[in-house]
């Protein structure tokens, strides 16, 4: 009989469907693999879904964009070579039914609209737009108005009849982020309104339907070809919704390494079970090696053992992750930006399935290996546990498992150099932890000895022989450092909410304000508002087509961090440096400046692109390319809610072309619906935006994800809290034995029970001082360097926290040392 064969019948022997021993190393990978392969599952769902539907979600194969003109005739033929084109617009507006006024996304239509999908109403089917006097609102901007169809709208100087409310807009997901609700009209109806004036911010988008077989990105690529310096954002079925797949993509990578985070912090509770698992089969290893059974023949039985039991939790990860999946799709609701259909996603399964015995294969490689090197006469006296195996035996095996993780993760990875130093921040805490375990060891080792008995014992129990203090100290300093992530992440995230925003925004926005009656809106606003800031700048559109020697559309993929790169940006032009913004590098120019273009450039954005002063930037105005020289680099206030412009050029630079001017209204509490009503019938092509509905909108997103930081973090900390258990599985004989001694000394269950409470108290206050600073560290870094925010932590929270996280890991380790009070002494000593 073969070696693996006599080891495969002996193990199954042993192994029972309770699996005693093992049900830590199979609740660890259960939960850590169910974790990755939802997430995984989730975001492939998602994605696939986007492209699935690529071209209704565009409305479009492909799509030409551009901002305050329409195309030119050459353009336009150029486009309808490729195949059926439909046009629309989109600008802001403000939707007036009596006194009551909501600002809106007007989007006007031609009659070929939809080219895939179809426009649905409320109570009926399919519609297409194609009167001129018509409009229809999405619900949420009916019931704000309070009408449904046959009600009279009006917008800019025309009136409008509702001729229903939209069930379904088709392209809703390609058309991004909108600052109000939707209304359609048609492109005649576009006209009526006034809205559209010269200099007034509108975009046009031109959507094409190519014929059977046509690639979409050489469709792209000839029009863009051919006309270089029109300006043109393009899009492709291929990416339809980029914004929505970039955020989902990003999202679903940082949940996916929290995941991997929080499997890598359960191995150590795998390796700590199948430690306390082998420690409790000392006597049938022994008896094994006096029958003659070798080294490698035990370390194959309990290899295949521990296998079984770590593929069933594997497996049964996988389907709870895959289940999971239409769940967290139901309660999301509209969260999502689309609703997958079940589907089993095999790669990110299997993905998760390697992470899973990848983890499992380096954490439990050493407790076999030592089981299988000690001699019986050593197991008989207990040694297992108590001797460190030598680093040459177990290195190449946990060495091994951990590059092949690290490979796995960063050749899977969207951003390699996020994933890089995840992972290494998380091997960091680790040995950080690692290293403050030995050390707690060797301080507690050199103490002097109390004269009171049960402190020298909690004391002396740290720096024993057999004493699991390191793992201890990563179980609890693991456990305590996540709930302070968690805390400060949360509570940061909150703050940012309730008081960065609201704090630094203005009340109104108002869009195209003419300059010439830029007076007339001032008087207007102060002769209703009492003491108003008002701000106005001149307001465009433009596009970077090239900086320094380097063109735009020669770049294969955009630098990281490079978003002012795609597509069209605000720009406008100033005499003076703007407020909320800090020069930090070069001059501005003079206030009569009349020399070359110059412009002034986000000082982040320079640093991505490498940019020094000096350097030409060209761009793209109306259609037109612009060459501007870099003056100088601004750091702006991005969170003040005000202009904050990526470029600022010197007013020769571009006020020749045709332009309104955008207003920033700072009022009282309770002024904002007066100012609008004395606005908007003096200055009807003025689209004016209450900044509460957008700060709504804002808050919705970051709670959002808010709530996916912290179900992903709760994984993690329940991971943590699998170690804590697995460390006190693996400490209990030493634990029992210490506790029959003591009793079988006279001391008293209570006693016991206080000396390891006293131990637990001391790991407790120790490490929550390094749990605060790691734990404010990591969530400083995922506050500021991945979204950006402002560090608000709310200190009182964490700290109470930080107390509660204590109190309950050392409930667990009080509740694991009960065993041990019921252990009887007589019986206890024999088995030991």
């Amino acid at each position: 009989m073969s070696e693996w064969r006599l080891a495969w019948r002996l193990a199954r022997r042993e192994l029972d469907l309770r699996f005693r021993g093992l049900r830590l190393l199979l609740a660890c990978l259960f939960l850590g693999v169910g974790a990755l392969a939802a997430i995984g599952s989730l975001t492939q769902s998602i994605d696939g879904e986007l492209a699935a539907r690529g071209s209704a979600i565009l409305g479009g194969d492909v799509e030409f964009g551009t901002s305050q003109r329409a195309a030119t005739p050459d353009e336009r033929a150029a486009m309808a070579r490729l195949g059926t084109v439909s046009e629309t617009v989109r600008m802001q507006a403000t939707a007036i039914r009596g006194t009551n006024s909501v600002p809106v996304q007007l989007k006007g239509v031609d009659a070929v609209y939809p080219l895939y999908g179809t426009l649905a109403v409320q109570g009926g089917s399919a519609t297409t737009v194609r009167d001129a006097s018509a409009i229809w609102l999405v619900p949420a901007l009916a019931q704000r108005l309070g009408i449904g169809r046959g009600a009279t709208v009006r917008l800019g100087v025309a009136d409008f009849t509702v001729a229903g409310v939209i069930a379904s807009e088709p392209d809703r997901l390609g058309e991004g982020f909108t600052l109000g609700p939707v209304a359609i009209v048609s492109l005649a109806g576009i006209a009526r309104t006034g809205l559209v004036q010269p200099g007034s911010l509108y975009e046009t988008k031109y959507r094409v339907r190519l014929s059977p077989g046509a690639s979409p990105t050489a469709a792209v690529d000839r029009f863009k070809a051919a006309f270089p310096t029109g300006g043109w954002e393009t899009k492709t079925r291929d990416r339809a919704a980029p914004g929505a797949e970039r955020f989902v993509d990003r999202m679903g990578q940082f949940l996916l390494l929290v995941g991997l985070s929080a499997l890598v912090i359960a191995g150590i509770g795998v390796g700590n079970g199948v430690s306390s698992y082998l420690a409790a089969r000392r006597s049938s290893i022994a008896a094994l090696k006096v029958l003659g059974g070798t080294s490698g023949l035990i370390a194959k039985i309990y290899l295949l053992e521990v296998a079984v039991v770590a593929a069933m939790g594997i497996v049964a990860g996988l389907v709870a992750g895959a289940a999971t999946v239409p769940l967290i799709v139901w309660l999301a609701g509209d969260v999502l930006p689309v609703a997958p259909s079940f589907a089993l996603q095999f790669g990110p399964l299997a993905l998760a399935a390697a992470y899973g015995m990848l983890i499992a294969l380096a954490f439990t490689a050493p407790p076999l290996i030592e089981a299988g090197s000690i001699p019986a006469a050593g197991l008989l006296r207990g040694v297992f546990g108590n001797r460190p195996v030598p680093l040459r035996r177990t290195l190449p095996w946990v060495v091994g498992a951990g590059a092949a993780i690290v490979a796995l993760a960063l050749s899977t990875a969207e951003q390699p150099g996020l994933s890089a130093g995840f992972l290494a921040a998380v091997a960091g805490v680790l040995l950080v932890l690692a290293a403050f375990g030995w050390a707690i060891r060797r301080i507690a080792a050199s103490l002097p000895r109390s004269r009171r008995p049960l402190l020298r014992l909690a004391i002396a129990g740290l720096h024993r022989p057999g004493a699991r203090t390191g793992t201890l100290v990563v179980a609890l300093g693991l456990g305590l450092t996540l709930f302070v992530l968690l805390a400060g992440i949360r509570t940061s995230i909150d703050a940012n909410i309730a008081l960065t925003v609201p704090k630094r925004a203005p009340a109104l926005f108002a869009l195209d304000v003419p300059p010439d009656r830029e007076a007339d809106f001032r008087r207007t606003v102060e002769g209703i508002a009492i003491h108003p800031v008002i701000r106005t700048v001149p307001a465009m559109r433009g596009t970077i087509t090239g900086y320094g020697k380097t063109r735009v559309a020669d770049l294969k993929t955009l630098p990281e961090g490079a978003w002012a790169l795609r597509g069209e940006r605000g720009i406008t032009f100033s005499a003076t440096l703007p407020e909320g913004s800090e020069l930090t590098g070069g001059r501005w120019w003079p206030r009569e400046y009349r020399g070359a273009p110059l412009v002034s450039i986000d000082e982040r954005l320079a640093k991505t692109l490498d940019l020094k002063i000096g350097d030409p930037l060209s761009y793209t105005l109306l259609g037109v390319e612009r060459t501007a020289r870099i003056a100088s680099f601004r750091r702006i206030s991005w969170d003040t809610l005000g202009f904050n412009f990526v470029m600022v050029f010197s007013p020769n630079a571009i006020e020749d072309a045709p332009h309104n001017l955008a207003a920033t209204i700072d009022l009282a509490p309770g002024e904002e619906s007066m100012v609008m009503r004395a606005l908007l019938p003096r200055f009807p092509s003025v689209s004016v935006i209450e900044v509460r509905g957008v700060l709504g909108q804002v808050r919705d997103i970051v709670s959002q994800m808010a709530t996916a930081i912290t179900a992903a973090a709760s994984v993690a900390i329940l991971a943590g809290v699998a170690v804590l258990i697995g460390a006190i599985a693996a400490a209990r004989e030493a634990r029992t034995y210490d506790g029959v001694i003591l009793r079988t000394l006279g001391a008293t269950r209570r006693q016991v029970l206080a000396v390891q409470a006293l131990e637990y108290a001391f790991l407790s206050i120790i490490l929550s001082v390094l749990a605060l600073l790691l734990g404010l560290g990591g969530a400083w870094y995922v506050i500021t360097q991945l979204f950006s925010f402002e560090w608000r932590p709310d200190y009182p929270t964490i700290m109470a926290t930080l107390l509660g996280g204590a109190g309950l890991t050392m409930g667990i380790g009080l509740i694991g040392a009960w065993p041990i009070l019921g252990a009887r002494p007589a019986q206890a000593l024999r088995q030991l």
